[in-house]
């Protein structure tokens, strides 16, 4: 039988809330870095969607809307519009009459609020380096659909 004292040290106390601490301090950072990327795959998924409702909506115009409200107001195209998970509404831009091209993109993970712009000829021109978007023209970098 072994007769020695019970319980922990207070070194071996100390010993191991230093090791919780560290390990805390560990997940910490990738815990957020985590949520940014749940953030950027919900705007990409949410972003498929409203491409698809322009897309139906223009097959049944023959035009691009001019603004996403205008998906909203017509039931048959979408119910209600995501809203942007970094920001609060997702942007959108078309190019000038006859309408041919469009950009819908999110603020990214920096909430850089520059507006996007789109030519004539689909040439997206990004407001920030981080926002993430779809387009049926040319994408201005690999955050880009």
């Amino acid at each position: 039988m072994f007769k020695g004292k019970k319980g922990f040290t207070l070194i071996e106390l100390l010993i191991v809330m230093a090791v919780i601490a560290v390990l805390i301090g560990i997940a910490i950072p990738s815990f957020r870095g985590m949520q940014n990327e749940a953030k950027r795959a919900k705007a990409q998924g949410d972003l498929r969607v409203v491409k698809m409702a322009i897309e139906a909506y223009n097959a049944k115009y023959s035009a691009y809307p001019t603004d996403l409200s205008t998906l909203e107001s017509e039931a048959t195209v979408i119910q209600k519009l995501p809203t942007d998970p970094f920001g609060t509404t997702y942007g959108y831009a078309v190019d000038a009459s006859p309408a041919n091209y469009y950009a819908i993109w999110s603020v990214g993970p920096d909430n850089t609020t520059a507006l996007c712009t789109i030519d004539t000829a689909g040439k997206v021109t990004a407001g920030g380096d981080t926002q993430i978007g779809t387009t049926n023209g040319t994408p201005p970098n690999s955050n880009w659909q």
